[in-house]
């Protein structure tokens, strides 16, 4: 299966509109693409993968 790629010039007042296609998508949708962009910003940004800096333990005093 081949994958053809797909390039349509728009003029400035022509675009089409990404708010409107993001508020058809449901919000599982949406969540799920701004986690990715998340992701990609800080592996961009950081240089690292994304997890906790530091190990707590939670010791209960008497």
């Amino acid at each position: 299966m081949s994958i053809n790629k797909v390039i349509k010039k728009y003029n400035i007042n022509e675009q089409p509109k990404d708010f409107l296609f993001w508020q058809s998508r449901p919000y599982e949708d949406r969540l799920d693409a701004l986690e990715q962009i998340r992701k990609e910003y800080n592996s961009w940004r950081y240089n690292a993968e994304q997890g906790f800096q530091r190990i707590y333990r939670i010791i209960k005093r008497k």
